[in-house]
């Protein structure tokens, strides 16, 4: 018996920004409300899933730091298997999924499946927390320069191959994802290269939802906070010349 060829769906891979859902780009509204199938992060639920139509199937597949999650390799085969049933598909992660968001391993299965897709970018975290604490990340003539960073490698530690050069220079504004339980860590690095521990600091926790928190303050006094904190809740550390005094 000839197997018969698969019908091909088409899959979105939306960036649903931090989690408010009026953050979200109307493409990535339109996406939603059209989808036959969402598979969805843990953070990109909540208000945001309210945009996708009422007969969409909502899947969770989202990672969440020591608690049990989707494997990437299942998430990945979930994107053809659906795909491959003519269906269309959202693949909604949060903030911006081409920071930091696992987006090449996804993107590289469509292609080896060849189903096609489109890539809506979202509103980073990054500028979500900036922008709820009133600040710029550039300044004219002293934050030259914006960088990111993650503050885990794939074994949870401080990455090794961290240039302290860079991220210590005062003139750059530097912003780390996943960073809250290395941080302590990574400011005594930071200091040992030449960064006062002075160095104005916010941590941004849960930013776009209703419990977000904002702490101004310095890169000393944030790694003494985050020393041994049990942390629960995403966050974002942005650390340089943001023109206010903690």
């Amino acid at each position: 018996m000839t197997e018969q060829p698969h019908q091909t769906g088409f899959v979105s891979l939306v960036s649903a920004g931090p989690g408010d859902p009026e953050l979200l780009t109307l493409k990535a509204a339109r996406r939603l409300a059209e989808a036959d199938a969402v598979l969805y992060d843990a953070l990109a639920s909540g208000p945001v899933l309210d945009h996708a139509g009422p007969n969409a199937e909502l899947i969770p597949v989202g990672k969440r730091a020591g608690r049990p999650s989707a494997r990437q390799e299942h998430v990945n085969a979930l994107l053809v298997e659906h795909a491959r049933q003519g269906r269309r598909v959202v693949r909604l992660k949060s903030g911006d999924a081409g920071i930091f968001g696992r987006l090449e391993e996804e993107l590289i299965a469509l292609v080896d499946a060849a189903i096609p897709f489109e890539i809506i970018p979202g509103v980073t975290s990054a500028s979500a927390a900036a922008a709820a604490a009133d600040l710029p990340l550039t300044r004219r003539l002293t934050a030259r320069r914006l960088q990111f960073l993650t503050g885990a490698d794939v074994t949870g530690g401080l990455p090794g191959d961290i240039n302290w050069a860079a991220i210590a220079d005062p003139h750059a504004t530097t912003v780390v994802f996943m960073g809250q339980r290395n941080f302590p860590a990574l400011a005594a690095g930071l200091q040992k290269h030449g960064l006062d521990e002075t160095t104005p600091a916010l941590f941004a926790e849960s930013v776009g939802h209703p419990q977000q928190r904002l702490i101004r303050t310095t890169i000393g006094d944030l790694a003494k906070l985050l020393e041994g904190a049990n942390v629960t809740q995403p966050g974002i550390i942005i650390f340089g010349p943001l023109g206010f005094d903690p």
